[in-house]
């Protein structure tokens, strides 16, 4: 089977432009262009391609640039720089040998959101009924859950402000994205009262 490496220019459904529509200090911007893979491999080792592949379940190890979630005891949700796209699965398979594993590419499904701000949580809370605080979610963490009906991956980025990525299925982006907007604004007015 002949396979092109090459990507195709991805529309983005939500645009790029950053908003905080209840300038409650709630950032919700959608992610860039990334290509992002779901990874499906049992004992895989300590890391392939130089993603750590041992961390615990629920929790998410990288930048902002190269990521990996590890969701399940044998899933895990990647995502990396689009010039990375074309090669990464290549050098998982490769590092991984002869156990059997499946890297799907699921750029074109997903859509991320970033939320980010002293109020974010309380915006995710709007709609997801996962404990967001410190102790229950802290940094590092990612999961699979519902942000109103629509199933996300939420992962929280470390730092010292409060940083979400909503990773949800393009059909779904529109509707989280309002959602998220809609939540922002009602934090919003609570926090000025």
């Amino acid at each position: 089977m002949l396979e092109a490496l090459y990507r195709t220019a991805r529309a983005l459904p939500l645009g790029r432009a950053a908003a905080d529509p209840a300038r409650s200090g709630i950032v919700i911007q959608p992610a860039g262009a990334e290509a992002r893979f779901a990874l499906r491999v049992r004992d895989p080792g300590a890391s392939a391609a130089g993603l750590p592949l041992d961390g615990p379940i629920n929790s998410v190890r990288g930048d902002d640039r190269r990521w990996i979630a590890r969701l399940g005891p044998d899933e895990w949700l990647i995502g990396c720089d689009e010039a990375e796209a074309d090669h990464l699965p290549a050098a998982i398979a490769a590092d991984l040998g002869e156990r059997a594993h499946a890297v799907v590419d699921v750029s074109h499904r997903n859509v991320g959101i970033d939320v980010s701000g002293p109020l974010a949580a309380a915006a995710l809370n709007a709609g997801c009924p996962l404990d967001l605080g410190e102790a229950a979610f802290p940094a590092g963490s990612a999961t699979r859950t519902l942000f109103g009906k629509a199933e996300i991956v939420l992962i929280r980025r470390p730092g010292p402000e409060p940083r979400y990525r909503v990773e949800c299925w393009r059909s779904f982006a529109t509707y989280v994205h309002g959602l998220l907007v809609e939540a922002s604004l009602g934090v919003g007015e609570t926090a000025r009262r």
